[in-house]
């Protein structure tokens, strides 16, 4: 139930929201900088943490739905409060989160402890005042959206209008309005009339960072199609497709398989858009669908061991990506609980491990090295020995700074660039 299944950082990178496999979400805190300790950064302590999903039973279905958090996506701030949407395979729900650090007192019509009094024995008229008490952080559901889904959510976007968001499943995905809960537009469905004739499945969707109705959405057979809401009200016609044509050379029984997308992510710029398939990370630029600008191998060592990866189930698994707040490095997580770090400017890339060992408060990560085959040297470490249980799906860089939040199965880290 502690396994982490999504983390986010909110719009200031003040919050960072994780949630887990039994359907709670735990808000860190940034705690504000010190004057005597400028080069202690804020660290990040619970702020709140909140049982957002329940399992529940589909009789319609005989299917269980577990409570496990798919995604959670902040809203932006307009008001003391802040507000996030989280979503396990069939529900979504709008989570307000406040604080409280005063409390009324001196009511007519009820004592301290809540009982009511007779009216009759009240003589004289108090006036209620506020006093000051312990921080209190409450987090209340303020909506639930629900019953618009027949497969599983993997996505939920929210739009730069900030009154609307997407939420996608395998073959649909969803337009709704953050204040109506009992309806929502349908703006792509790839359900064929026969499901025997199914070909590929929606893997990711997200909304474009400020042209409000671009949207984009992957699929398991590696392409992503950008739609157009301006155009017709379903988008089955995609405005572009961006699809890298395959490299004969390359071409295997897995083929298939490691094209499919796990995750799209467009930059802040709203310029590029980065995919993440199982062994690459690809850049494109929103004006040239035919080829990536960029591409990143992640671990490309991992290509002649694709038979084993397909019989452990590995092969499958959905790696996220994120960028940094300026767009200049992109990262991604992989096995052995190794994480990647592209610098596009440079051209250079870096591995890294997130453990217990090698990660004490305030030590510098040391970059690590994979040896492929031939000799291995003193400190590089064997393709034959990566653990793949040990695993990084979920990363998240703060908006403003180089601070990451990474996540392995049951352990969040969070590693801030070195000040001197």
């Amino acid at each position: 139930a502690d396994i982490i299944s999504t983390v986010e950082f909110n719009h200031t990178g003040e919050l960072l929201a994780t949630g887990d496999k039994g359907g709670r979400v735990v808000i860190f805190q940034q705690e504000p900088e010190s004057k005597n300790q400028p080069q202690c950064r804020g660290e990040y302590n619970v702020y709140s943490t909140f049982q957002s999903h329940e399992p529940e039973f589909d009789y319609l279905k005989s299917l269980e739905i577990e409570e496990k958090i798919n995604k959670i996506r902040w809203l932006p701030q307009k008001n003391a409060a802040q507000f996030l949407l989280s979503t396990n395979d069939k529900t979504i729900k709008l989570w307000k989160i406040s604080e409280r650090d005063k409390r009324p007192e001196g009511y007519n019509l009820k004592e301290e402890d809540g009982r009511y009094r007779d009216p009759n024995s009240v003589t004289t008229l108090r006036v209620p005042v506020l006093r000051p008490m312990d921080l209190m952080v409450e987090a209340s559901p303020r909506r639930v959206f629900a019953n618009a889904h027949t497969y599983h959510i993997n996505s939920i976007s929210v739009n730069s209008d900030h009154e609307t968001y997407l939420s996608a499943d395998d073959l649909r995905i969803n337009l709704w309005h953050l204040e109506i809960t009992d309806r929502s537009f349908n703006i792509v469905d790839i359900k064929p009339a026969n499901m025997e004739e199914l070909t590929e499945v929606i893997t990711a969707a997200e909304f474009h960072p400020d042209q409000c109705n671009t949207f984009v959405y992957s699929s398991s057979k590696g392409t992503i199609r950008l739609c157009d809401m301006r155009a017709s009200a379903l988008c089955d016609q995609h405005a572009k497709m961006f699809e890298e044509p395959e490299d004969p050379n390359n071409r295997s029984f897995f083929s298939e398989i490691i094209s499919s997308i796990s995750d799209v992510k467009f930059s802040h710029s709203g310029r590029y858009m980065m995919t993440r398939d199982y062994l690459s990370v690809k850049i494109w630029d929103l004006n040239m669908e035919t080829r990536p600008v960029e591409t990143y191998q992640v671990h490309e060592y991992l290509r002649s061991k694709l038979c084993s990866l397909y019989e452990n189930d590995c092969i499958f698994d959905k790696f996220e990506c994120c960028w940094n707040g300026n767009d200049s490095v992109v990262m991604t997580g992989s096995y052995n609980n190794f994480f990647r770090m592209f610098d596009r400017d440079y051209r250079q890339d870096v591995t890294f491990e997130a453990s217990r060992e090698n990660s004490k408060p305030r030590s510098v990560l040391k970059p690590r090295k994979i040896s492929t085959g031939g000799k291995r040297k003193k400190d590089e470490i064997s393709v034959d020995s990566l653990d793949f249980n040990k695993k990084i799906l979920h990363t998240a860089w703060h908006p403003l700074d180089n601070i990451i939040a990474v996540a392995t199965t049951n352990n969040l880290y969070i590693f801030q660039d070195k000040l001197n």
